[in-house]
This record gives structure tokens, sequence and C-alpha cells, in this order.
């Protein structure tokens, strides 16, 4: 498996993509609110993304219609836009947004909750957050891929979460999608040796129940099998000589390790 290696001229494009892409992720988490369409937060959410001189790296993605993957409560990702379907108080609502920047692709989700929220849904959207910072103590230049998938995975199920095995994270770059894949759920084999350069797109989809999934007739959008929430929290990092590198946190946002 051949996994890229950035140089430093392509780590600054990435740097600088990544916060983009933050910025994105703020200004738009910021307008959810109760009444809006999944369509209206695509288009607002498109729209921040080429104010910023950026492509969105959704759109026509593998024929994917829109430029913000907007999923509600049991949906997983995937969730396609639409003016028929509007966010209510208590719904949760997970954004998985990418950009192009000169070429260079960073890929970020969040979960958000609406108004009051239940505890179950809260503690949900913070521990799966937490996942991807339990994951990526071990993202570090001569450990292996599958420690950080390990962590998360003994994370997330040590409060009975189902870990989605269908769905995995990648490395990124000049494409959206590139090696390696990076599981969330637990692995047997050691998987690819970290090295400083390589950027990853490390991305836990939790969910409350079990993990199985299903896609609906759409062929898109992916939810969980026993209707229970689900959250997602991404985030583009650079492997480095010492601690990972976070490319997509956003300003204010504290690191969870």
């Amino acid at each position: 498996m051949s996994v890229s290696i950035k140089s430093a001229r392509e780590i600054e494009l990435m740097r600088a993509a990544g916060k983009i892409l933050a910025k994105v992720h703020e200004n738009l988490g910021k307008e959810l609110k109760e009444g809006m369409s999944t369509l209206d937060i695509d288009r607002l959410g498109d729209e921040i993304i080429r104010s910023y001189g950026c492509i969105p790296s959704f759109k026509n993605y593998n024929g994917y219609p829109a430029s913000v993957c907007v999923s509600l409560n049991e949906e997983v990702v995937h969730g396609i836009p639409t003016k028929k379907r509007l966010i209510q108080e208590g719904d949760i609502v997970s954004l998985d947004i990418g950009v192009i920047y000169k070429g260079y692709h960073s890929d970020a989700a969040r979960t958000h909750g609406i108004g009051e929220i239940s505890e179950e849904a809260a503690l949900l959207i913070e521990r799966t957050r937490q996942c991807f910072f339990e994951g990526i103590k071990y993202a570090k230049e001569g450990n292996h891929l599958h420690q950080i998938s390990n962590a998360i995975s003994a994370y997330a199920e040590s409060f009975g979460y189902g870990v989605v095995r269908d769905l995995v994270g990648h490395g990124i770059g000049t494409h959206l999608h590139e090696s390696p894949q990076i599981p969330n759920f637990s692995q047997k084999s050691r998987g690819v040796r970290l090295k400083a350069g390589m950027t990853l797109a490390i991305e836990p989809m939790i969910n409350a129940g079990r993990f199985d999934v299903e896609w609906l007739s759409d062929d898109w959008t992916v939810v969980t099998q026993d209707h229970s929430l689900s959250a997602h929290y991404e985030n583009t990092i650079l492997i480095t000589s010492g601690e990972p590198e976070i490319l997509t946190l956003q300003e204010g946002e504290t690191d969870g390790y």
C-alpha cells in the first residue's frame, strides 16, 4: 500500500485548506436553527466555501449532488439535502464538509445539537468527539495505523456504543480519498507504519445502539439499522516527527488529548 508523503509546499497548502474548512464549519454551525431545511444548510455551506475561494470537495463527487452532507439523528453520513427535510428542536445534525484549495483537499465533520437535546444525544456527541482524540494519541511517526483504530474502538465500546464498520477514514491530499483506509473499529493487523508527512482524515462514526447500518433507496444516505442516534466527528491531520497536527481544528476549539 502506497501512502503519499507530502512535501513542505504541499503541507503548507494542506494547512491552508484545513484552516479554511475550520472557518466554514464555524460559520455554518452558528447558522443552524430550528425550521431550516437541510437544503438551506447545503446552499449556505456552498456559499461560504466559495467565499473563501475554494471548491466543495463533495459536489458531484461520484454523483453526490450537494456540497455538504447533512445527516440527522439516525442518519450516520451522506444525507442528501432536501427542502422537504426541516431540522427540529432536539435533533442532532452531522455536517460533513470538504474543500479544495489550490488542488488540495481537507475534510472534517461535526455533529451539532439543535436547541435542547437529550442527555443521551449530548453524551454521544461529546464521546464521539473524544473518540477522535483518543485515537490520535497514537498518530505518531513510528506507530502503526491500527493503534489509532483500536483506541477509537476501545473508548466507544466502553460506553456500549456501536462503532460503524461499513465506513472508514482515509488518506487525503490531491485526492479526497487516498490510501490508507483508516477503520474506527479494532484490528488484528498492525496496518501501515506512520511516517511524517502523511495526511489523514480520521473520522469516528459512532452509534448509540448497534454498529449495523444500511443504505436508503437514494444509495447515499447511511442510517443505523436499529434507528438509534449516530454522531460523526472528523478532522484532517498531519503526521509529524512529534505530536500530530490537527489541520481543521476550529479557533477556540480545545484539543481533547
